[in-house]
């Protein structure tokens, strides 16, 4: 969503640690992957998100924050 000078993207990733979200950034397209991993080393919940950035965001302004309710924010400045 657009809100004035930047654009937001919002996940609900409240179920994943912050050490289990990476986010990746690459030719104006974000990506959201988290995986939460069991003691036994079994993978029992995942959650990935891709979304392409608008053309008028400056790519080198990404960045994203972690709410303690667990909602991810990123966030890049339009041009």
């Amino acid at each position: 969503r657009a809100q004035g000078d930047t654009y937001q993207v919002v996940a609900d990733v409240s179920q994943f640690q912050p050490p289990d979200i990476v986010v990746t950034t690459s030719n104006c397209h974000v990506a959201i992957q988290a995986e939460k991993v069991a003691e036994d080393g079994t993978v029992c919940d995942t959650f990935t998100h891709k979304c392409q950035l608008p053309e008028d965001t400056d790519p080198l302004s990404v960045s994203c924050a972690l709410t303690e309710a667990g909602t991810l924010v990123i966030t890049a400045r339009r041009r």
